[in-house]
């Protein structure tokens, strides 16, 4: 996989760009906006969607859309470290019992497997009833859910190459077992572990956001996109714009992830490269 094939992926150069232009909006919208994300205009109370305000306003004057780019940062932020988390523990769990095997592969991935008994969303749900509400709360919500899928994705594709010809040389010129695990097998299968990340990170989102939606994440007057759209949908009936409008900001970064993740996905499929060959 590399910048060149990439290019010519219209699937996952479509999501790059897509991922990068609201990366650069996140980022450099809440800076350069007049408009401060908490500042309160009671004159300009739920206006509509203007020059000055390009998402209108809410129920206490505040501008919508730096309020939005802003909450988008933060959940993707929570998202982020809660994937990142995720994909340390699950991969080097993974990759300890793909390549030990034996009595230590299978008490791992049957502990790994009772979260797989869970919904994703549901599980998240129990863990913030039983942790409390909060930023770090839900980052660490994200990342039990995760890390169960790394680990066994990484798992399954290290018993692949385990008995490859460079691990085996590597074991022969007497390499520590750490050293050939994450220097030797871990690149070698590393595309579809980020196509994971790529693709847990877009449901990351969609667990913080549903979390604060219901009062279980972020709370107020802290500004995430979960908690702009509970506001908004209190009401939603004389200003639609505030939910409708950070919804689709939430479904446009959603589809960017996930056609940078099927794009990945393709470019690091051998069956895929051999067609095309």
């Amino acid at each position: 996989m590399n910048y060149k094939a990439l290019l010519k992926s219209h699937t996952a150069l479509a999501g790059a760009v897509i991922t990068l232009l609201f990366v650069l909006a996140i980022i450099f919208w809440p800076v350069f906006s007049p408009w401060s994300s908490n500042g309160h205009d009671f004159l300009n109370v739920l206006k509509q969607p203007s020059f000055l305000h390009p998402f209108g306003t809410d129920s206490l004057g505040r501008d919508v859309a730096t309020r939005v780019f802003e909450g988008a940062q933060i959940s993707l932020l929570i998202s982020l470290s809660g994937v990142i988390t995720a994909m340390i523990i699950g991969v080097s769990i993974g990759l300890y019992a793909g390549y030990r095997g034996g009595h230590f592969d299978l008490i791992v991935m049957r502990v790994v497997d009772l979260f797989f008994g869970f919904p994703a969303f549901v599980l998240a749900l129990f863990l913030m009833v039983a942790l409390g509400f909060g930023v770090t709360n839900v980052s660490l919500a994200i990342m039990l859910v995760y890390f169960p899928i790394f680990a066994r994705i990484t798992r399954n594709t290290t018993e692949v190459v385990k008995n490859d010809h460079f691990v085996q040389a590597a074991k022969i010129m007497g390499q520590s077992t750490s050293r050939i695990l994450f220097l030797e097998i871990l690149p070698n299968i590393s595309a579809p572990i980020l196509v994971q990340a790529s693709v847990a990170v877009a449901f990351g989102i969609v667990i913080e956001s549903g979390l604060s939606f219901i009062g279980l994440g972020v709370q107020p007057p802290t500004a995430s996109l979960g908690v702009i759209m509970a506001d908004g949908q209190e009401y939603f009936r004389r200003a639609p714009w505030v939910m409708t409008l950070t919804g689709l900001v939430i479904t446009a970064m959603l589809l960017g992830l996930n056609l940078l993740g099927d794009g990945l996905r393709d470019l690091s499929d051998p069956r895929l490269k051999t067609r095309e060959s």
